[in-house]
């Protein structure tokens, strides 16, 4: 039995972002064999730096593609730039079999066409008007220089029909497609042409693409159709919609993948999030790729559209800084955060990382926190240093002198000699090791300050509460 070989094909014209991330990943997910195919056929919009950082991301991502390119450098095997020659093959197959005409209708012409017709309360179609033109015709309108597109000659009153993975049964009636364009008058050939040719050529069993595709599936069945090609199965996912229930865009929440790695998110994460946008697991864990792989049902793909939702990305997140080594998360770390941490600190303040932060913007506040002077307390923290008093700040301080790094002798000794309990023993203690009242546990926050500034803060916070 042949593997199932599925395919990611972007445009680069700009930097990747979820809705095409998701695309991607539910079709590596999907497919045994998973190939990446660059549709640079948009000369003026396409460029090598975005096939560069598309290339990045589906590394960060940990999306290994089987078949594809392994640079920015163009060939012919996986650039459609480089596959003119293959397109023009089947131009002029088509031409030669009386299934392909040249067309001549300007703009102006096609619109004024399809104004009519929508006036008429009918479909906007081609009217056909340059498919009834004869060879003598079409050779004078190349002589005047007249520049002509190539349009498929669509059968009449035929049926297309198909079984989409995800939407079931689907039926389109060729009378309502109209003869459609199939190569632009430059030369550069449509989407769906060059699309479907390369899917079929690349051997493609099945293809993964969001459900705005849906009306070119009838369309490119026609072509395989009248060429001889081999079809693939299609599987159209429900769109990732914004917060405002538009699809998803910058505008309403999307961010690229190169923002999401600047922010410091972790490439599980976002795996988890976009497997489980419209598709549902057993398992509502944290899971590895090959988890995700293994559990992926397309049966399971919703065809409803569904909302992305930054908290939902921001729980998983968290999920992976919970569960990550020590290793991993110091590599996480902005540069300035790592010099400030001690080589015997280390192991504690990641600790307290694991346990309180989701991003390294956080772990770098954590950092000056225990590690330097800047700790600056608010009116609030003020407050609360005031409400406790100088007698409990030097009883702490006493207590840290005699229990060193005892947290637990610390403890029995501050609460012997302050006679306090319960929040009134501990919001002023965190207040004055850390400048807040929330974060780490006190046994980690005592842990991870060094000696000597832990007594400074006491020392000072008797001076305030004074």
């Amino acid at each position: 039995m042949n593997q199932t070989k599925t395919r990611f094909a972007p445009s680069p014209t700009g930097l990747l972002h979820l809705g095409n991330a998701r695309t991607a990943l539910l079709s590596a997910l999907f497919g045994e064999r998973f190939l990446l195919r660059i549709e640079d056929t948009d000369q003026e919009r396409s460029r090598s730096e975005f096939v560069e950082e598309l290339l990045d991301d589906m590394r960060w991502m940990g999306l290994a593609w089987d078949e594809g390119p392994q640079s920015a450098k163009a060939n012919p095997d996986y650039f459609q730039s480089k596959r003119g020659e293959i397109y023009a093959r089947y131009y002029d197959q088509l031409e030669r079999e009386g299934l392909a005409y040249p067309c001549f209708c300007t703009a102006t012409e096609l619109e004024v066409s399809r104004k009519v017709q929508l006036s008429s309360g009918q479909p906007p179609r081609y009217n056909g008007k340059c498919g009834r033109l004869n060879p003598e015709d079409i050779e004078r309108r190349l002589q005047k220089g007249l520049q002509a597109t190539l349009r498929f000659r669509v059968p009449r009153n035929e049926t297309v029909e198909f079984i989409d993975l995800v939407r079931g049964p689907q039926k389109f009636n060729t009378d309502d497609i109209g003869d459609f364009i199939i190569r632009r008058a430059d030369g550069t050939p449509a989407f769906f042409f060059c699309n479907a040719i390369d899917d079929s050529l690349m051997g493609v069993t099945h293809v993964l693409r969001g459900e705005d595709h849906l009306s070119n599936t009838p369309r490119q069945l026609l072509i395989y159709q009248a060429l001889g090609l081999p079809t693939p199965e299609y599987a159209h996912i429900s769109l990732v919609l914004g917060d405002d229930g538009a699809p998803l865009s910058k505008r309403n929440g999307s961010r690229s993948l190169n923002q999401l790695r600047e922010e410091g998110y972790f490439p599980l994460a976002l795996l988890n999030m976009l497997a489980r946008v419209g598709h549902h697991y057993e398992n509502e864990g944290l899971m590895s790729f090959e988890e995700l792989k293994k559990y992926f049902d397309i049966g399971h793909l919703g065809k409803s559209p569904s909302r992305f939702d930054i908290t939902h990305l921001q729980h998983w997140q968290e999920e992976v800084v919970r569960v990550a080594n020590d290793e991993t998360l110091w590599i996480w770390l902005h540069k300035e955060t790592q010099g400030l941490v001690p080589l015997q600190k280390q192991a504690s303040f990641l600790d307290i990382v694991r346990t309180n932060c989701v991003f390294p913007s956080q772990a770098d506040d954590w950092a000056r926190i225990l590690f330097t002077d800047e700790l600056m307390p608010t009116m609030e923290i003020v407050n609360v240093a005031r409400q406790a008093g100088e007698m409990f700040f030097l009883a702490a301080l006493d207590a840290a002198i005699t229990a060193g790094d005892d947290f637990n002798a610390f403890m029995a000794q501050l609460k012997n000699q302050s006679g306090a309990k319960g929040k009134a023993l501990f919001m002023p203690l965190r207040a004055a090791l850390s400048g807040r009242t929330d974060g780490p546990e006190l046994a980690k926050l005592y842990q991870a300050l060094e000696p000597h500034l832990l007594r400074k803060r006491l020392e000072e916070y008797a001076g305030v509460a004074g």
